[in-house]
This record gives structure tokens, sequence and C-alpha cells, in this order.
């Protein structure tokens, strides 16, 4: 009885904790723990729910993932969308095709095998071949419309094209974000002070979530379709495998990667080659799914309250390692936003050594409690850049001391601010080093005037020499002065000099980004270019002139005017203007 009493209570511990992490997951888009960490909460629910003889009820199920939010209008699926169960298990895959070759009878089944992208599920009805509206997962039965952010994706068409297109069709697909796009975003957003985004999925559903598609429209999310929901008059095919050719001739993205087995050897082999193929996709993939090839066998397969019998999640735990925490080290950016960066005991990571992690900012350091000396857990998921994602405190000797941030920046020795409004540390030293090499940097990388040959080790020598000070003293260089830098010769100086004098001819906004204003990027910038046509016009904008442009608030106008009525500003604009760089919009 009393061991009967305790299972009660930590099940009731266990849904309040689950339900917690399901509203940071599902309606906010900020998980607290990994995929993995709340996998194992589940698996550890559903062993104390079968112990104490009780099963989980449709209403519950369809709680745990609920994705809706307040702001949209709600729509019925036609067909339910149902999530899939999930296993890190070869022992549970193979367990999962022992229970369906049991319940259909046969003595072998194929599958299609193909990646798990870690996104948000979405589904876009069609009728007579034109969109009506597009829904996410929500509870299964009804989810939000998002139709209008969904059409910022250039991939989703308006119209489905080609033969075979259904009276009725609703297409399942995932929402993402690749990893390149996620990791610029996140440099952008640290430079700025701002809080980083955990990983492509929560930024894709958070994007997915906004309420103005025009902001929507500045996040290059991406659609991948992998299935169909209501169908009428009825499916124009008899397998998951010819999926892919019929929605990519109707005009929808698909996934270059799928295949199809003959038994359940034969789909672990394809997992593990996805699985050594991770690094090299240009999402984030969590595992794979294995899904029942003939579309008759999913029917007699049928599904639980919960998730299809005919399909399962195999999932990749995250990549992690332990190791020491030699120091916390402070990285100045171009904006003055001050990082601090876990130098590390070098360890081996999903393939990879790392030395260095970053910890965003003080608040995560004190967060999770993380201290000079400490052994960390360090971990790669899906092949986004290294965090720290923990501390093992029974290896924490006694008496470790509290990390307190800097009061000083490490390279100029200038005192450190914090607006309240935002998470970082800055140095307000607008001449500190650091800032000037990253302000640099900026201006010539690929993004903005795209100068190669002004890579980082290039802009240290300039500006250790002190010839480069600020972006125009690029346009002063001589030959002669360039052949004195290290690793420099002749050739590499010829091609510098003529990387600069194409970069005059580059289009306004890029100027306009490489200006480095804070919280202005690329697609500002081309906002910006666009309404004013030439630089001086926008240097003397006017606050309601800049308010006037869509997408562009009070901070944005602030930082603009802040910039342009800085003096040292005005005169690098003169100067690069008098270098000869194109300083208004050209006609095309």
């Amino acid at each position: 009885m009393a061991k009967s009493s305790e299972l009660s209570k930590r099940l009731d511990e266990l849904r309040r904790e689950i339900a917690k992490h399901d509203l940071l997951y599902y309606r906010k888009a900020q998980p607290l723990i990994s995929d993995f960490d709340y996998d194992l909460l589940k698996q550890t629910l559903a062993t104390i729910e079968k112990d104490l003889g009780l099963t989980t009820s449709n209403a519950d199920a369809a709680r745990a993932f609920d994705d809706r939010a307040q702001g949209f209008k709600k729509k019925l699926h036609r067909e339910p969308m149902a999530s899939l169960d999930n296993t890190y298990s070869e022992a549970e895959l193979r367990e999962f095709e022992a229970r369906l070759l049991k319940l259909l009878r046969m003595e072998e089944l194929e599958y299609t095998v193909e990646p798990k992208i870690d996104g948000l599920a979405v589904s876009l009805t069609y009728q007579h071949g034109t969109l009506l509206y597009a829904l996410t997962r929500g509870n299964g039965v009804e989810g939000d419309e998002v139709t209008a952010n969904m059409l910022t994706i250039p991939t989703v068409p308006k119209e489905l094209r080609g033969i075979g297109v259904p009276e009725f069709v609703e297409i399942r697909g995932e929402v993402y974000l690749e990893v390149k796009d996620f990791e610029r975003i996140n440099a952008a957003r640290e430079e700025e002070g701002l809080d980083a985004f955990a990983n492509p999925r929560n930024l894709a559903a958070g994007t997915l979530k906004l309420l103005d598609a025009k902001a929507v429209a500045k996040r290059p999310l991406k659609l991948v379709c992998y299935g169909l929901g209501a169908c009428e008059p009825q499916r124009p095919i008899e397998r998951q495998s010819e999926l892919r050719g019929l929605l990519q001739g109707w005009g929808l993205p698909v996934l270059q990667k799928t295949c199809v087995v003959a038994g359940i050897d034969a789909a672990w082999a394809a997992i593990e080659e996805i699985r050594q193929l991770e690094s090299q996709l240009p999402f984030q993939t969590d595992g794979a799914v294995v899904k029942l090839d003939s579309f008759t066998l999913q029917e007699d397969a049928g599904r639980t309250a919960k998730a299809p019998r005919w399909a399962i999640a195999y999932k990749f735990a995250p990549a992690q390692a332990f190791t020491q925490l030699r120091a916390i080290t402070l990285q100045v950016g171009r904006t003055g936003v001050v990082t601090p960066v876990a130098e590390l005991e070098p360890v081996r990571v999903a393939g990879s050594t790392v030395s260095r992690a970053t910890l965003h900012n003080e608040d995560e350091i004190h967060r999770k409690d993380i201290r000079v000396g400490d052994t960390v857990i360090v971990e790669k998921a899906g092949e986004v850049i290294p965090a720290v994602v923990g501390v093992v405190l029974e290896k924490r000797l006694a008496g470790t001391p509290v990390f307190h941030f800097p009061k000083v920046c490490p390279d100029c020795n200038t005192g450190l601010v914090r607006l309240p409004e935002e998470v970082a540390w800055r140095c307000p030293n607008v001449s500190c080093p650091p800032q000037v090499e990253r302000r640099l940097e900026h201006f010539a990388c690929k993004a903005c005037l795209d100068i190669e040959g002004l890579g980082e080790a290039n802009v240290h020598q300039l500006v250790e020499k002190a010839w480069v000070r600020n972006a125009a003293d690029f346009y002063a260089l001589t030959q002669a002065q360039l052949l004195e830098l290290e690793h420099f010769a002749q050739k590499a100086a010829d091609n510098l000099i003529a990387a600069l004098e194409k970069s005059k001819q580059a289009p306004l906004w890029r100027l306009v980004h490489g200006l480095g204003i804070p919280h202005v990027g690329a697609q500002t910038a081309k906002d910006l270019a666009r309404h004013f046509g030439s630089l001086e016009a926008l240097a003397q904008a006017s606050e309601e002139a800049l308010l006037a442009i869509e997408g562009i608030g009070p901070t944005l106008v602030d930082s603009v005017r802040d910039f342009f009525a800085a003096e040292p500003n005005r005169e690098l604009v003169r100067r690069l203007e008098a270098a000869g760089l194109r300083t208004r919009e050209v006609a095309t």
C-alpha cells in the first residue's frame, strides 16, 4: 500500500512537470530541457502508469502535443494529425516490427526510412488545386490557421499543378529553418545583446506563430512535405514510397533523402546511414522516421489513442561529453556586447574536438550555476554549435566559488554597462580594439561589401599597425603597405586592391548593412535603401519618415538616428562617398 501511495505521488509530480514542459515546448517554443530528457520523463510516466494499472486517456494524449496559441483562428483537420511514437532504442525498434508482423500476419514488411526534420508540423488544405488554408498541428484535431504566414515561404504553392490533383486534399509537412540561417540569426541577436534562440526548431516554431506575416517573411522559413491527410475522392497511389514523386509533381517541396527497405535490419542500416550524414544535412534532424510502405497495410495496422501503429520515430540521443571548465573568458563583439565563453579541456563530441563553447550571457551562467573548475556536460544536438547544457554537481569540489561577471572590459578596461531591457553587458568604448576589428570584419564580410581578403587575421594586422581605424581607411591602403603584412605576397595584394575597387559598385543596401548600425540587419538595410534611395536621405531621415516604413519600430528608429547623429559616423559616411562608394540606389 505504501509503495502504491509513493507511486501515485510520483505520478502526480511527473504529470505536473510534463505539463509544464509541454506548455514551454508547444505553446511558447521555449523549452528548458532537451528532447532526450523530456522523453525520459514520458517513459518514466508510462512505466508508473503501467505499474498502477492506469491508461492514458485520449484527452491526455491530445494535450501532450498542443501548439495552439492565442491570436489565431482555429480550424478542424478533416483527418486528425497524429504524432508518432518514438524510441531511442534499437531493441524497441525491433519490437515495433515484431508487433506489426504478428498483427498483420506477415513474414516480411517493407518500410520507408527518411530523416526526421526537427521543425513544426503543419497541414496545407487544397480544394480543386487551390490553397484554402494552412494549419498547425494544434492538438491533432484542431489547429491554428497560419495561411498568411505560410505564404511567406517561397516554395508554398497557391495552386497545385500536374496530373492527378484530388478534389480535396490535406498535405502534411514540416516547417523548419536551415542550420546556417539559424546560426546567422543567433549571431546577430547576440551582437545586439538579445537572448539567443535555443535551436532551429524553437526559432521556426516561434516565427510561424508571429501575428505579423511581414515579420515572418524576414526569416527564411522552409517547408518540406511528406504525407497526406484526408484525400477525396481517393488517394491516387498505393505506397508511401510513391508519395514523394506525387507531391513533387504537384509542385510541393519534398525531402531529397528517402529510401525503401525490406525488413528491420535494412531499416536499421538506413537509420545508421542517416546518422552518418547528419552533419551534411542543411537542416537539424533529430532522428529517422520508419513507416510501413503499403498504405493498405497502414490501414490494416490502424492506430492507438496516441499514434499510428504503422510508423515510429527513431530519435538520436544528443551527442554529449563530460569535460572540465578551465576558465570563462570574455569576447567583445562589434557592437560592444561582451559574451562569456567556456574554455574547456578539449573533448571529442559528435566527431569533432570541442575546446570552446558559448555561455551566451551572465543570466545563463547563473541559471545553470556554472562555475570554473566544474565538470560540465557539453552537447552538440543536430550538429548545431556546441553548448554547455549542465553541470555535474556531484563532482564539484567544496568551496568552488560562484562566477561573478567582470565589471570592466577585458580589452580596454572601460567599465561595462547593462541596459535594463537587455541580457548582455556591453563595453561602451567604440574605440575598443576588438570592437574596431569586428566592425571592420562585418563591413568586409560576404553579407555586406563582400571584400575577399579582409578576413580576421588580415584585419587584425591592419588594426595593430594602426593603418585602419574605420572602413574608409580600407580604401586608402597601398600595395606597399599590404606587402608588409604577414603571408601577403604580390598576388594577394593585387587581389585585395581589385576586391576593394569592385566593392565600390555594391548596391546601397550592402553599404547600409556594412555600416553596422545596431539592429539593422540585411533585410532592414534593403528596406531602408529602397525607401530613402540614398545614404544622405537616410542620414537626415526624421522619426516620422522612419516609422512610416513597415516593420520598423521605435527601437530601430532611435538606433538609426543616434548612429547618424554621431560626428565620427557622419565623417565616415563622407569619406566613403569621397572614396567612390555607391551611396545612391541605381535604377534597374
